[in-house]
């Protein structure tokens, strides 16, 4: 099935993607896995290609180009691998908050590094205390002439280590309330003197996206670097999250339609009892039934991605969307790995990097639990 949203530009736009990245991703994901990090070489390779960036005014470098190419750059990458999601992090997700609420100064300064891939960003929210609670964030921000004095911790920072450039939400206002009137946006550049960064952290699966910890004690960032207004930042990102939810579920969806893909090339091939797996009855109702999720997944997710182009308000079907698409796309990853036997334990196959790889998927970007309040909510509840 063809998405009605996209055209012959973004067909031709996949497939110089999809070449590009068998040559430089494809044959080095595994080496990237065990190093526990994607080289900034590789993102220096995508802007030099023009694959980041493409929706942003020519004016700043871009393209001014629909989010369909997104979509098929998010869907690329997911096809590659997961821990390729930082990419899809700076480019749909942090680098539109500088698109959107920076000044015309700002978008000068960012946005054309943003799009070589000379500068990587990151977004910083969670805190080792909050984690999905956004108001009760503890990180401070304190206006000291033209500067913020930003004391805090931040913690399970996609692109942390990499990031040159760093979307902060802080209390400038630790008295007012309700509590999240008082978050604003800072954005942190790598040198900002009092901010460091912490290990990064070695997680069950996605090995080789970086996520860290980052520390500011006393930092000096400058005033100018205020994204937007003082006390919006709660409402800016809420606003931006529709769309950060939309690219987890593009990656969700995608990663399912892989696990499905190369389990019915393994079935087709595996032999036991005199015959390949899939001429069981069992395999083939199993399969049968993760095809049918899987189709109407990719049904429900066109369907969005086609109202949020037409800039619908879908925060409530987004939501739906995260939470079923991650939790099916966990479903598949484990009925995929019981189907390939002792052999889907065995790292050789690539269904055991996707078994470790899928479950965050229902805890970043608002954990599931969360997109049930707010479906509930939305809904009258």
């Amino acid at each position: 099935m063809t998405a009605t949203y996209l055209k012959e530009e973004h067909h031709m736009f996949r497939e110089s993607l999809r070449k590009f990245l068998a040559i430089e991703a494809v044959p080095h994901y595994d080496q990237w896995e065990r190093e526990r990090m994607i080289p900034r070489e590789f993102w220096r390779k995508l802007g030099e290609q023009g694959f980041l960036g493409a929706w942003i005014d020519e004016e700043f470098g871009g393209l001014n180009a629909d989010f369909g190419y997104s979509v098929v750059l998010n869907e690329e990458l997911e096809r590659v691998g997961t821990s390729l999601i930082g990419v899809g992090l700076h480019n749909d997700i942090v680098v539109p908050y500088l698109d959107t609420y920076g000044t015309d100064w700002q978008k000068q300064q960012w946005l054309p590094r943003c799009i070589t891939g000379e500068t990587i960003t990151a977004i910083a929210m969670t805190e080792p205390g909050t984690g999905s609670d956004l108001a009760a964030i503890k990180t401070t921000a304190v206006r000291d002439g033209d500067h913020y004095i930003v004391n805090g911790e931040k913690t399970f920072i996609t692109n942390g280590i990499h990031a040159d450039l760093i979307v902060v939400a802080c209390k400038t206002d630790t008295a007012v309330r309700p509590a999240h009137r008082g978050i604003s946006l800072l954005v942190v550049e790598r040198d900002t003197p009092g901010f460091t960064r912490g290990k990064k952290l070695d997680k069950v699966g996605l090995h080789a996206q970086d996520t860290a910890e980052l520390i500011f004690q006393d930092a000096r960032v400058p005033a100018a670097n205020l994204l937007g207004e003082e006390g919006k930042g709660f409402y800016y990102l809420m606003e931006k999250l529709q769309q950060e939810r939309l690219i987890v579920g593009i990656s969700a969806q995608v990663a399912a339609e892989e696990m499905l893909r190369m389990t019915i090339e393994y079935v087709k091939n595996r032999r036991a009892f005199g015959q390949t797996i899939s001429q069981f009855q069992n395999t083939q109702f199993a399969i049968a039934d993760l095809a049918t999720e899987i189709e109407i997944g990719r049904t429900f997710l066109d369907d969005l991605i086609g109202k949020h182009m037409n800039g619908e308000h879908v925060v409530t079907q987004v939501s739906m969307a995260k939470m079923w698409l991650t939790e099916m796309a966990k479903k598949v990853a484990s009925e995929c790995m019981q189907l390939h036997g002792g052999y889907g334990y065995m790292e050789e196959y690539p269904i055991a990097r996707r078994y470790r790889d899928i479950p965050v998927a229902a805890i970043y970007a608002g954990t599931n639990q969360i997109m049930k309040t707010i479906i509930a909510k939305n809904l009258g509840l």
